[in-house]
Formats: structure tokens, C-alpha cells, sequence
């Protein structure tokens, strides 16, 4: 029936003023956390940089086989089983062993129950392929070895992303998986992509190694070039310490050479192997390597037990900073290749901005111009539960502080006429009833139940297409889809609470008038 009890229509005046409050917080400031909160802009409208990166897992594959190949150097020469020509080509691992070991040495690999089992699980855990063929055994990662790497690698670099990004001060940022070797970083209000795209290029891999003139050293030595210079230098593979004993790193202001300088400090492991390593290496020239170039390569004069230290190497505050953040938030696990970027300029944003806005006042006037003139008085109704429905749905994108981007906008106005079709089919469904019915409380009652099952319909369908668009979709189509979603619920509620509330208090009154609508 037409009734609405005092509590509904307090309910429904209190939900309605509530939301009217919180989309004003948009405009307006208050003193309330709940209520001071404010729709964010997405990357079209305020401007910013997009970024799609592209981790290379090509390196961690190789050194995980390389790891792999001392593994099992180490257990054949446990169990006196003597295999030769061992090396790494391609991504796989070749050996050639005596024809009577040869079961022997499938056994390790693929028997679980065999006596060589130890090492079983460690082999096992790569998801390894092991095919001989005349006596020459290859080792390689299966496929599903392969996604697990790549997953493993890809949740490891968005982490540390995340923490870079962070770390910088970037409003609002966006960092997202795409597949299984990707990583979408949305960065609104940023213009100048420049420091970003260094900082996450850079997989920040330390180690501290001694320089050493004999190029036989027994750990092998390499020679590596000098940061910002064509100098060289022979290193040893020897690690001496690695990023990973780093507790933190700071920039700081030598006050005695007057120069910028990166402290940093070890962990208790850390520090013992750094005490260790200059107290036998005093004289030698101590070589600080990030990713394959020497930084600086100073000479151990004493000591250094503090667990404590710094790097110098001509640096501006703000390259010592942008090292310190590097440090800070740990090595990449594989390098980051940036695949596409878009910059949005804050201008280019808030043309986005105006051309939405004008294109909502447009259609919004000339529906609510339609309605009024079609309907007169149930006009005005649908056209106050219209603008209702506007602050109830920016209201409740307010509380969850989602992210308003172009298509969001879209979706908006797309609620707007859906809002209205609803309206209307109640309308002419209540004309059809009046035809036949002299009561307008029956016929204004009837108009509304029977025309709900087709606006259900309609609305559920929507809200179906825009699940699909929002869980398939990318990061625009999301928007969109998450605005249209969120307005089906808030035209439902506006047509059969603030509408369908007006028009029994117009009815009640009028309800032996004549021609209604």
C-alpha cells in the first residue's frame, strides 16, 4: 500500500541528509574524520605518470641453475659419484656421467623413497625437468616451475615498489600485478616521472668485495667499471657483505670533508663479518658495488667492528637520498624493464575534469527539463530523488575514498538515465492503471508494484554486466563499472524510497483530484 510509516520517513530523511553532508565534504572542510573525507582523482583528471613495468626473470633463472649446479657438484661428490663436463647453457644444466650410475643418479631426482632422499626435497622444491639422453643428463625449470618463479618475483618486486614509492611521497599511488611478469604503478598528481623511473630501473643489488690486482684469485674476480667514470678496477666474486645485512641508510653531511656521504648500519651478522673482513683487510681497497658498478673502492685502515659505517662517492643530498631509499627498501630480486609510460599533464587533467562536468550539467538539465514538462508535478518529484540519488551515490564513493576517474564519470551520468527510465515506467504504468481504476491510492499502488518486476529486471542485468566489467576489466573500464554498479543500488533506493515517499504525500493529499497525471 501507499503508507509510509513516521520511522521510514525519519530513516529516510536521515540517510538522505547524511549523504547530502558527506558529498559536501568534497567542497568543504570539516572537523570530523568520518565526515572529512574526500573523493580521490584518478590519473586523467588531476594529471600524473603511468608506468608499466616488466620484471626480466632471465637473471634469477640463471642464478638459481647456477646454485643449483654447486648443489649438485656437492652431492655426487658426497656419494663418490663421478660426473663430468657440468655446465650451464641455455638455461639448462648438462652432465655426463659413467653408464652404471646413470639409474643411480635419475634416482635422486625422481625416486622419493630412494636412499639418496636427502637432497630429494631441495631438488623436488624447483619444480624441475631432468631428461638424460645417451648418457648426458639435462636439468631445466618446468613450466610450472617457471610461473612459480615468476610469481615468487613478481610479489617480491611489488613489494619493493611499493616500499620505494612510498618512501618518495607520492599521494595516492596505484601499484597493481598485471599477469604474471608485470606491474602497473599509477602515480596521480605526478608530472615529472623522471626520480621515479630511476629509482625503480635501479635494482639496488649491494655487496662489499675487495679490489685485488691478481685476476687468479681463487673466488674468481672480474673487472667492473667506476660509477659516473671510465676507471676501472679488478674485483674479486668474493661477497664480503650484501644488502641484505643492511638495518638502515641514511644521507648524512661529512663534516669533516665537507661532502655528502650514505651511512649506513649492519645487522649483528652484518657487523661480524665487516669487523671480520677489515680487520685482515688492512690496506686493501674495499670496493662498494651497486648494481655491477663501483661506487667507491676506499682503503681499510682499521677496524671497523662498530657495525656502522659510510659510503662516499661524490653525491649530490639528493643521489645520497635516492641511495639511502634504495638500501632502505632492499634489492630488487630481477631488473624492471619499463614497457609503456603516459604522462598526463595537471592542465590536461582539468580539461577532463570540464568536459565531464559540462557534458553531466548538460544531460542532468535536459533530463530533469523533460521530466518536468512530461510530468509536471511528478516531474519535480522524479527530478528532487534525481538529485538525491546524485549525492547519495558521490556520498558513498566519499566513504570508501574511492578513485573518480573519466569513465567514472561516464558511469555517473549513465545512472542519471537509468534513475529516470525507472521513473518513467512507473509513470506510465500508474496512466495504464488510472484508466481503469477511480481510486488514485489503488491505482498509484498497483502502478508501482506492477511495474517493479520490469525495472528489476533491467537493474539486475545492468548490475550483472558491470560485476563482469569490473572483475575482467582494466583499470578505466573499473571505474566506470564501479560507478555504475553503486548507482544501480542508489537509483533503486531513490525510486521506491525518496520518490515513491513524495509522491504518497502529493497523492494523499490530492487523492480525490482528478487527472493527476
Amino acid at each position: 500500500m501507499l503508507y509510509f510509516s513516521k520511522l521510514r520517513i525519519i530513516f529516510i530523511s536521515l540517510i538522505s541528509l547524511f549523504f547530502i553532508i558527506l558529498t559536501s565534504s568534497n567542497l568543504f572542510k570539516f572537523s570530523n574524520e568520518l565526515i572529512n573525507k574526500k573523493i580521490n582523482l584518478g590519473l586523467d583528471l588531476q594529471g600524473g605518470s603511468y608506468l608499466l613495468l616488466e620484471i626480466d626473470n632471465s637473471p634469477v633463472i640463471e642464478q638459481k641453475l647456477q646454485n643449483l649446479t654447486i648443489l649438485i657438484k656437492n652431492y655426487f661428490k658426497e656419494k663418490n659419484i663421478k660426473i663430468r663436463n657440468i655446465k650451464l647453457i641455455d638455461q639448462k644444466i648438462s652432465f655426463s656421467a659413467d653408464q652404471q650410475f646413470n639409474q643411480t643418479i635419475l634416482d635422486v631426482f625422481t625416486d622419493v623413497e630412494s636412499d639418496l632422499n636427502p637432497y630429494y626435497q631441495r631438488f623436488k622444491s624447483h619444480q624441475l625437468d631432468i631428461i638424460e639422453e645417451n648418457n648426458i643428463f639435462f636439468v631445466s625449470y618446468s613450466k610450472q616451475g617457471i610461473i612459480e618463479l615468476k610469481t615468487s618475483s613478481q610479489d617480491q618486486a611489488l613489494e619493493i615498489v611499493r616500499r620505494r614509492i612510498d618512501e618518495v611521497g607520492t599521494n595516492e599511488p596505484n601499484i597493481l600485478k598485471r599477469g604474471n611478469d608485470r606491474i602497473l604503478v599509477e602515480l596521480p598528481g605526478l608530472d615529472d616521472p623522471m626520480r621515479i623511473k630511476s629509482l625503480l630501473g635501479k635494482t639496488a643489488n649491494l655487496t662489499f668485495r675487495f679490489v685485488t690486482n691478481n685476476s687468479e684469485d681463487s673466488f674468481g674476480a672480474e673487472r667492473l667499471k667506476f660509477e659516473n667514470s671510465t676507471e676501472e678496477a679488478i674485483v674479486s666474486k668474493r661477497i664480503i657483505l650484501s644488502g641484505e645485512n643492511l638495518l638502515d641508510a641514511q644521507p648524512r653531511m661529512n663534516t669533516e670533508t665537507n661532502e655528502t656521504v650514505v651511512s649506513f648500519t649492519l645487522d649483528r651478522v652484518g657487523a661480524k663479518r665487516f669487523g671480520k673482513a677489515t680487520s685482515t683487510g688492512i690496506g686493501k681497497q674495499l670496493a662498494i658495488v651497486l648494481d655491477g658498478k663501483i661506487i667507491s673502492a676506499p682503503v681499510i685502515r682499521d677496524t671497523i667492528a662498530s657495525g656502522s659505517g659510510q659510503i662516499s662517492g661524490g653525491f649530490t643530498f639528493q643521489s645520497a637520498t635516492d641511495l639511502s631509499l634504495l638500501l632502505r627498501s632492499g634489492a630488487l630480486p630481477a631488473p624492471l624493464n619499463i614497457i609503456e609510460e603516459r604522462t598526463v599533464g595537471p592542465d590536461l587533467g582539468q580539461d577532463s575534469i570540464d568536459a565531464g562536468m559540462i557534458a553531466l550539467i548538460i544531460g542532468f538539465s535536459l533530463v530533469i527539463l523533460f521530466i518536468l514538462i512530461k510530468y509536471k508535478i511528478f516531474g519535480l518529484i522524479t527530478n528532487i530523488a534525481l538529485i538525491v540519488n546524485l549525492f547519495i551515490l558521490v556520498g558513498i564513493l566519499t566513504i570508501f575514498e574511492a578513485t573518480l576517474t573519466l569513465p567514472g564519470i561516464a558511469g555517473i551520468i549513465l545512472t542519471v538515465g537509468m534513475a529516470v527510465d525507472a521513473n518513467v515506467l512507473i509513470f506510465e504504468r500508474i496512466k495504464e492503471e488510472l484508466k481503469n481504476e477511480k481510486n488514485n491510492l489503488i491505482a498509484f499502488d498497483s502502478g508501482y508494484t506492477k511495474s517493479r518486476t520490469a525495472i528489476l529486471d533491467a537493474n539486475i542485468t545492468t548490475l550483472l554486466a558491470a560485476i563482469i566489467l569490473f572483475f575482467m576489466g582494466s583499470g578505466p573500464i573499473k571505474g566506470f563499472s564501479l560507478t555504475l554498479g553503486v548507482g544501480i543500488f542508489t537509483t533503486l533506493f531513490s525510486v521506491y524510497f525518496i520518490a515513491r515517499l513524495l509522491t504518497v504525500l502529493y497523492v494523499s493529499k490530492n487523492k480525490e483530484k482528478e487527472g493527476l497525471i
